[in-house]
């Protein structure tokens, strides 16, 4: 096993060398010379005073580009800070700013939202992908240009801080999940080992390599010498065309990817033969769709289930053994779960009782950064995360989730956390109370659907609402529909009630 992540490149080159590494928007690129192109931005990191242990962002969509630069972080020994492209400019500065992170690697459309970063923040670079950025910012081809391959990679402990990757939590605000190389690593180890990931396989996926899972699919391939077919984003007719035309063995996704692959009216005139096996993750989907692409792709559609605070997977089916539909599956080797009382995290529940899922091993995370009680509330001192999801477990330890214990909304496999829309629904001038809750919806898993209580005096306009959101969050993140009603649902403490909201909906 790698002792960092700035090793997979250099070892995958000497094993791979000329084999194709990746295919990018029609651009294929070999292990040895991905190895070469990351080389030299660690070089130039390093001439632009960037040092061990210092970290950078990447706020930017999926590109060879973002591969290249993410291992030439790794490789000098700094910090990569792997950021959602969706985020507006001041959710990603907010990150940045957070985590203190020294440059950034963005694009050109990204930088100018950002071109005054430094002087709000400790960021002190931007290097924007291609040959043209704003002024005062680095092109990422000229530092290819000027520096070399032939790049030492810097030693690391393996326990030392690889990833700082920002997950909302239940007060509104970004935390920064801290992992280290060996999280990471044997995360993308153990996913190869239950998935049988090698050398063999050819692997499609539109999933960001920003998310763990899409990063997880990347250094996977990486490590391992699969042949990674990479997509900037998701569409039908493009995925299934790189199926056909580079017979791919693996194709990973999110339920909602597949539900638009299976609604897609030309999906029967592709062969889809060569798979071998599908993987599916990021909210639960109904076990009737996932029975119809089984039918449809002609292979296993195996499952899995992760989160930041693991880098990636924490259980998952066997690709060799039995896997149950609708079921997240079993742990990662060397990783246990369990099913605790909700409130009671040293009780275990029997077979078949539902509690709070909960995780320890060597993929868990060191803790939130700069968030020290935020830590303590989610890893017991003996070391088990808490997942925040409730589950139980079938007499032959298969994992089902139930129900999330917090009031998490994910959408098309993105989470949104309704306390971060509420703060910034609520500094409307029109808006008295809001809370937002989520429905179910059958191609997105839920949408957000904002309730609010006018302010005395005033009308709440719904789209005016909407656009309000759009200049403070991601897209992904503004709310579906507004809905104003006379009051919310609260317990005799005023508690507001997210789980009644619903009912409000009808």
């Amino acid at each position: 096993m790698f002792g960092s992540l700035g090793e997979i490149l250099p070892h995958a080159a000497r094993r791979f060398g000329g084999r194709t590494a990746l295919v990018f928007e029609g651009r294929t690129v070999s292990f040895a010379e991905l190895n070469d192109l990351s080389d030299r931005i660690a070089a130039g990191l390093v001439a632009q005073g960037i040092q061990p242990g210092d970290r950078v962002s990447l706020y930017a969509a999926n590109s060879w580009e973002w591969i290249v630069a993410y291992h030439g972080v790794l490789k000098m020994g700094g910090v990569v800070n792997p950021l959602n492209m969706m985020l507006t400019p001041s959710e990603a500065e907010y990150a940045m700013n957070d985590c203190g992170a020294r440059a950034v690697f963005t694009t050109s459309d990204k930088a100018p939202g950002i071109a005054d970063i430094g002087q709000r923040t400790q960021v002190k670079d931007i290097i924007v992908f291609g040959s043209n950025g704003p002024p005062g910012t680095t092109a990422f081809d000229e530092m290819l240009r000027r520096f070399e391959p032939g790049f030492t990679v810097v030693p690391v402990d393996p326990d030392a801080l690889s990833t700082i990757g920002y997950t909302s939590g239940t007060t509104g605000h970004p935390k920064g999940a801290m992992l280290s190389h060996r999280a990471i690593v044997m995360n993308v180890a153990l996913t190869a080992v239950m998935h049988v990931r090698t050398a063999a396989d050819v692997v499609v996926s539109a999933l960001p390599c920003a998310h763990v899972y899409g990063n997880v699919v990347m250094n996977g391939a990486l490590a391992y010498g699969s042949t990674l077919v990479l997509h900037k984003a998701f569409n039908e007719q493009a995925v299934l065309e790189s199926i056909q035309r580079h017979k791919a063995t693996m194709l990973e996704g999110v339920p909602t990817m597949y539900m638009y692959l299976l609604n897609y009216p030309e999906l029967g005139r592709y062969d889809l033969s060569s798979l071998t096996r599908c993987t599916v993750g990021g909210q639960t989907m109904p076990v009737a769709k996932m029975q119809q692409v089984e039918a449809a792709f002609g292979c296993p559609l195996v499952e899995l289930w992760g989160m930041t605070e693991l880098g990636g997977l924490g259980t998952t089916h066997t690709a060799y053994g039995p896997h149950t539909l609708g079921s997240i599956g079993v742990p990662l080797p060397h990783v246990e779960a369990r099913i605790a009382r909700v409130g009671d995290a040293g009780t275990t529940q029997p077979t078949g009782e539902v509690g709070e899922l909960m995780v320890r091993g060597p993929i868990v995370m060191k803790g939130y950064y700069g968030r020290e009680e935020a830590t303590r509330e989610t890893i017991e001192p003996d070391g088990w995360l808490h997942t925040g999801d409730l589950a139980y477990r079938d007499p032959d330890g298969n994992i089902f989730i139930v129900d999330r214990a917090k009031d998490m909304i994910i959408t098309g496999g993105y989470n949104i956390y309704p306390a971060e829309l509420e703060r910034v629904i609520a500094q409307h001038p029109s808006v008295a109370m809001v809370a937002v809750g989520g429905l179910p919806d059958e191609m997105r898993g839920e949408l957000a659907v904002a309730y609010i209580v006018a302010a005395q005096g005033r009308t709440v306009d719904a789209e005016e609402i909407i656009a309000f959101c759009r200049q403070q969050l991601a897209a992904y993140k503004v709310p579906r529909a507004v809905k104003v009603v006379p009051d919310l649902p609260k317990t005799s403490t005023g508690k507001i009630m997210r789980r009644e909201l619903k009912n409000m909906a009808v």
